[in-house]
């Protein structure tokens, strides 16, 4: 949209040539056919410009708006969705259709026009930044999910990284403290077994 913002920017600076007493009617005619063409020129951009065959700031014909679209940014779709409102960045949108055919123009309907390319300047950068602030949107988003997932990462080294030798002798020690239970059973054991013995 930065192009297309040129391109008003030079429509505007050619309007006001247009609107000087000192341009000749075939300066102006000029002036038209330029304008027609630099609106040209914004439309095509609005068509061309996809992601993926998705239209982001124009419909495919150039015509109407691209649909809204909107962003999953966590595990949640409800909660951590990000959308943005649609945007008809083309002649259509911003109010220029009248000016797209001109061949001619005169001192009073330059001025008339410098005012409809205001309003358009105005509206685009409108749009501009409602992308901007989805774009930070989504860029805080990611940044977030990659903070939690260096956390998860964290806390599972901290969960695997056990300390080996140390659950080694411990385990060394109960295996140890085991055997002598079992021994001491047993040999309770063969006590009353001797006693019995005895006993018949």
């Amino acid at each position: 949209m930065a192009e297309q913002s040129n391109i008003l920017d030079t429509v505007k600076a050619k309007l006001i040539q247009a609107n000087t007493a000192t341009t000749s009617s075939a300066g102006r005619n000029a002036i038209a056919a330029d304008i027609a063409k630099l609106l040209t020129q914004l439309d095509n951009i609005a068509k061309s410009t996809n992601y993926n065959g998705t239209q982001l700031i124009s419909n495919a014909a150039g015509n109407a708006a691209a649909t809204a679209m909107t962003f999953q940014v966590g595990e949640d779709s409800t909660n951590n969705a990000i959308s943005t409102s649609t945007i008809n960045a083309n002649t259509t949108g911003l109010s220029l259709n009248a000016y797209t055919s001109i061949t001619t123009i005169g001192a009073g309907s330059a001025a008339t026009a410098q005012t409809t390319v205001d309003t358009a300047i105005t509206d685009l950068n409108k749009y501009r930044s409602a992308v901007g602030s989805v774009q930070n949107q989504v860029e805080s988003a990611v940044r977030n999910l990659m903070t939690q997932a260096t956390n998860v990462k964290a806390a599972e080294a901290i969960i695997r990284d056990v300390d080996y030798a140390e659950e080694s002798a411990n385990f060394n020690k109960q295996n140890i403290i085991s055997q002598a239970g079992a021994y001491a059973i047993a040999q309770s054991n063969a006590a009353q077994q001797n006693v019995l013995r005895l006993l018949q």
